[in-house]
């Protein structure tokens, strides 16, 4: 059997994950990703934002980082529900966790000085 004759996409860079992110957590992107339909025109839109900012990113390409990212997270979270063990963390971990931290018992953070 011969292998098809494509080209591995190049790897992402930290500044490109990071701007992926971004446009991950813009709260319409949110609202898109967690309805209960299919995602494919919403990950097109998270290509075309990418290209918006100068990254050449299919919209496939988009939804398997993305996918990665969640999963990365999740695992992190997990490990680190579990009692008895070291704290664990992945790679953009904080700006992963300001997104998908948020949940229906998303408590707002405390302003400063009032307790």
């Amino acid at each position: 059997m011969q292998s098809q004759n494509r080209k591995r996409a190049p790897a992402w860079t930290e500044q490109e994950v990071l701007d992926l992110i971004a446009v991950w957590g813009e709260e319409f992107m949110l609202s898109e990703l967690r309805s209960k339909r299919r995602n494919a025109k919403t990950f097109q839109k998270i290509s075309k934002a990418m290209r918006n900012r100068v990254y050449s990113r299919d919209s496939t390409q988009c939804h398997v980082k993305f996918k990665e990212l969640r999963q990365a997270y999740q695992k992190t979270k997990e490990s680190n529900g579990r009692s008895g063990t070291e704290p664990q963390t992945c790679c953009f971990y904080s700006e992963l966790h300001a997104i998908l931290g948020r949940g229906r018992h998303h408590c707002p953070t405390p302003v400063r000085g009032l307790r």
